[in-house]
């Protein structure tokens, strides 16, 4: 299998490892907010990054993979920022409606590729951004019922969308830049993501539910559900990672769509939740915008990588034209006369 099958195959393996682990935890955690009403989804995220180290720590005690430590305030910042984002998307979500938080994660798209346009030079394609709109408002169509405004939330989401779209850019920059794995970045900035959480979580959950997460009722169903979702959030924090890694935050976010059209289909599908023509339309308009965008993409990545393998044929038969020069031009000089060969007078080291 060559170079490129292998990077595809891991790619495609880390997009479907993405969607089955987060359509599961996002089913485990709907169980566990709804039925059983844990609220508290900042501290249960910030259980999910300590297992998260945990099992990687385990698994680094194991060799399965190489630690590889690089600049401590790069991880540490990155892991803060992390967590971060993490606390204003869930405050985004008590503040503003179901419909404005839907906008907020749209707006994610665009935002991270003016940012990435701007600061980084990349270009998108006028196809890909064609797709992308499609998917954008096929999503809006099936998931954007209401929008009712108000400063706080409007602010909040704001600060969620910068710091979500900065977050994901780095994760991409600096898995390419110190040449780390997703389990290595992960393993290091896990921690620091946790305690972040961990310390601003029940103070942002009580702001959000009225509720002390330590006066809990924790029965024996609750802390079934909160470990299968400690479980699960392994897969989907690395499974993030990897496919931010591999492919791009862009990507990472469509991904995200797909993901959020699949929880509407199967919580129609197993939790009976109420669904209408317009949820299905605008998940067929979604789904079409992601075919889309999907085939550009593989289209223009095998254009490029045509054009590489030229530039390199090209470069290398560069190389060989002085020697075919040098031997077409060794008959006659510029003057008509015989030639004289400067060979051996070149050399400094055959020199008497």
């Amino acid at each position: 299998m060559g170079e490129g099958a292998g990077f595809q195959l891991g790619t495609v393996g880390a997009l479907s490892l993405s969607v089955v682990s987060s359509v599961s935890i996002v089913i485990c955690n709907k169980a566990l907010m709804s039925s059983l009403g844990f609220q508290f989804a900042t501290t249960l995220t910030s259980w999910h990054l300590l297992v998260t180290f945990c099992s990687l720590h385990v698994a680094l005690c194991m060799k399965l993979f190489e630690h590889k430590p690089f600049d401590r305030k790069v991880v540490m910042g990155f892991g803060v920022l992390n967590g971060i984002s993490i606390g204003l998307l869930n405050l985004s979500l008590g503040f503003n409606s179901v419909g404005f938080y839907q906008m907020t994660k749209l707006a994610i798209i665009p935002c991270t590729v003016f940012l990435e346009t701007a600061f980084f030079a990349k270009k998108f394609s006028r196809s890909i951004q064609f797709s992308l709109s499609i998917l954008l408002l096929g999503v809006g169509i099936a998931t954007v019922t209401d929008l009712q405004l108000n400063l706080l939330g409007s602010i909040l989401s704001l600060l969620a969308i910068i710091t979500t779209c900065i977050a994901q850019i780095m994760t991409n920059t600096i898995q390419k830049k110190f040449k780390v794995s997703s389990t290595q970045l992960l393993y290091q900035s896990a921690l620091y993501q946790s305690l972040t959480l961990f310390v601003s979580g029940p103070f942002l959950d009580g702001l959000l539910t009225n509720q002390n997460v330590f006066a809990f009722n924790y029965t024996t169903q609750v802390l079934v559900f909160i470990v299968f979702s400690c479980l699960i959030s392994v897969s989907v924090n690395f499974s993030t990672f990897l496919v931010i890694g591999k492919t791009s935050p862009v990507t990472y976010q469509v991904l995200g769509h797909l993901k959020t059209c699949l929880v509407l289909t199967f919580g129609y599908v197993l939790l009976h939740d109420p669904f209408s023509w317009r949820n299905i339309f605008g998940i067929f308009v979604a789904i079409i915008g992601m075919v889309l965008y999907s085939y550009f993409c593989v289209t223009e990545g095998q254009q490029k990588a045509r054009e590489a393998t030229a530039q390199m044929l090209q470069g290398k038969d560069n190389e060989s034209d002085p020697l075919m020069r040098a031997e077409v031009g060794a008959g006659v000089n510029n003057d008509g006369s015989p030639p004289i060969s400067q060979v051996w007078s070149s050399n400094k080291d055959l020199r008497a």
